[in-house]
């Protein structure tokens, strides 16, 4: 995890210091999916099935990946990195699911960040681990106080946000990372009644992976202060299995890492996280005390 965060953290310094742009590299299969055109209004209804190119209306975003390199990284928070959710033990061949969008109190000017998203990634080997995260964000380097659709992966090592879909707080957004038998990893958003993919890495993942499912705060080490988060609820959340049999729920059942033992609280400096069915409800956000 240690060496996950250093390489995110040097990527989120990156982004203040100055952005190169680098194209995404796509699938055959994505490629020849209609541009997706305007947006439209959010869905009001749940997926009508699951996340493919062959879903009814499905269509690619067109965006540029922000790739970005650096020498360096540069009552209160403390500082750091704060996850609250669960990750797999075993490997799964994608995962989908629902999470709140709320409004919490990122300052501006600041490397705060609050990310609820879906990840997928393999551990390489030599400190080298290759993923593909997906959800919304709100940082204190762009537009804090107006949160995000937005996508990260270790090839361009850099944060992408979808500004053409608007979300604010009290929306929902329905999200699905997976995988064909090709190997390349794709994101999808539920926006307007269809399938939108927001992009299609070729990651050095294989055709399976660890699971992620987290709220996570980070709250800048120079600038000490309270981030406030209110309750991000999570839902509906399902793996597919690695041989590409159906969804199903994930449940306790699965092997699955919290990092407290069986029974405890998962508690981040005055984060706790409330399971209502483990491990495929739940919320995130401010203690009660």
């Amino acid at each position: 995890m240690k060496r996950r965060n250093v390489a995110r953290w040097c990527a989120l310094v990156g982004l203040l210091a100055g952005l190169a742009a680098a194209a995404p590299a796509v699938s055959a299969r994505a490629d020849r999916l209609p541009v997706c055109g305007a947006p439209g209004p959010a869905s009001d209804r749940p997926p009508t099935g699951p996340a493919s190119a062959s879903a009814p209306g499905a269509c690619r975003v067109i965006a540029l990946e922000s790739a970005v390199r650096t020498r360096k990284a540069p009552g209160f928070t403390p500082s750091g990195y704060h996850h609250l959710g669960a990750g797999t033990s075993g490997e799964w061949g994608g995962v989908s699911g629902r999470y709140s969008v709320v409004d919490s109190s990122i300052r501006a000017g600041t490397y705060d960040f609050i990310a609820s998203r879906f990840m997928v990634k393999r551990d390489l080997g030599k400190g080298n681990i290759a993923w593909l995260e997906a959800g919304w964000a709100e940082t204190g380097w762009r537009s804090p106080g107006q949160p995000r659709i937005y996508t990260y992966n270790t090839n361009t090592k850099g944060w992408q946000f979808y500004d053409q879909y608007p979300i604010k707080a009290g929306d929902t957004v329905w999200l699905d990372l997976h995988t064909d038998t090709d190997g390349v990893w794709q994101a999808w958003l539920w926006w307007n009644d269809r399938w939108n993919l927001l992009t299609a890495p070729k990651l050095p993942i294989g055709e399976s992976a660890m699971v992620e499912q987290y709220v996570e705060v980070h709250a800048d080490a120079g600038k000490p202060g309270r981030i406030d988060v209110p309750p991000v609820k999570a839902d509906n959340v399902q793996l597919r299995p690695a041989d590409g049999g159906p969804q199903r729920f994930w449940r306790s059942d699965v092997s699955t890492l919290t990092g407290v033992s069986p029974g405890q609280q998962q508690r981040r400096g005055g984060y706790c996280l409330d399971w209502t069915t483990r491990y495929d409800t739940w919320s995130a956000g401010d203690c009660p005390d």
